[in-house]
């Protein structure tokens, strides 16, 4: 499978972004999907999660209430909507797709993805 991420960029403090995530190679609507990130410096860490059919979604503490993630199977696409955000958001952001076809629960552990797309950096000034 291949993930092409898009959407990241510069962006005063309290705008907003909507990140993209195309997939191709693999059967998308049989997939968890994910959204990570990673601060220069710093490991990288969950941001949300959504199942297969986009029933079920979760967020990391830090973005709760201010992202949503979805998915388009029809289109194949991942995606972010980030509001509010802050310089703290600052970071490289990844899809990835779990490793398990058909999982009922969404996927928050990193190692739980085997497919990674190749980042798409969101730069917020304060």
């Amino acid at each position: 499978v291949q993930l092409q991420a898009s959407g990241g960029g510069l962006v005063q403090t309290g705008g907003s972004l909507r990140l993209s995530c195309e997939a191709s190679g693999r059967t998308f609507g049989t997939y968890g999907m994910g959204w990570f990130r990673q601060a220069p410096g710093k490991e990288r860490k969950f941001v949300a999660a959504i199942t297969y059919s986009g029933g079920r979604t979760t967020y990391g503490d830090s973005v709760k209430g201010r992202f949503t993630i979805s998915r388009d199977n029809t289109k194949n696409t991942l995606y972010l909507q980030m509001n509010s955000l802050q310089p703290e958001d600052t970071a490289v952001y990844y899809c990835a797709a779990d490793r398990t076809k058909w999982r009922m629960a969404v996927v928050t552990r990193k190692e739980q993805y085997d497919y990674w797309g190749q980042g798409t950096l969101v730069t917020v000034s304060s």
